[in-house]
């Protein structure tokens, strides 16, 4: 089995982001601006959630993988590099996430 990482997709979707094919659905949605990426985004983070309710875990494992594809076309159209929030995550791993989310500012 090939060994395919979120920085393999992400390369992939930064590639496609800036290609000239009129058939990426990539580029389409790059196009159409950070708004439209992020709802398609959150429209696949419901349908992960509702499949996972459901306890459907074929469901879920094609929903997950549409929610990682989104996210990633977000932080493209964002311009937040995934090495960014790579570090972030891994800056959390020394404290509980209960001691993470009380080092947050208020809001």
């Amino acid at each position: 089995m090939t060994k395919f990482t979120l920085d393999d997709l992400d390369a992939i979707i930064a590639a496609r982001a800036k290609s000239e094919d009129e058939k990426s659905y990539t580029r389409k949605l790059v196009s159409k601006g950070v708004a439209k990426c992020a709802q398609k985004l959150g429209e696949e983070a419901v349908e992960a959630a509702i499949a996972a309710v459901r306890e459907d875990r074929e469901e879920l494992t094609a929903e997950a993988a549409d929610v990682l594809y989104h996210l990633l076309v977000v932080l493209n159209v964002a311009n937040v590099p995934l090495g960014d929030v790579m570090r972030e995550l891994a800056g959390r791993t020394g404290q509980t996430g209960l001691e993470e989310k009380a080092s947050r500012p208020e809001e």
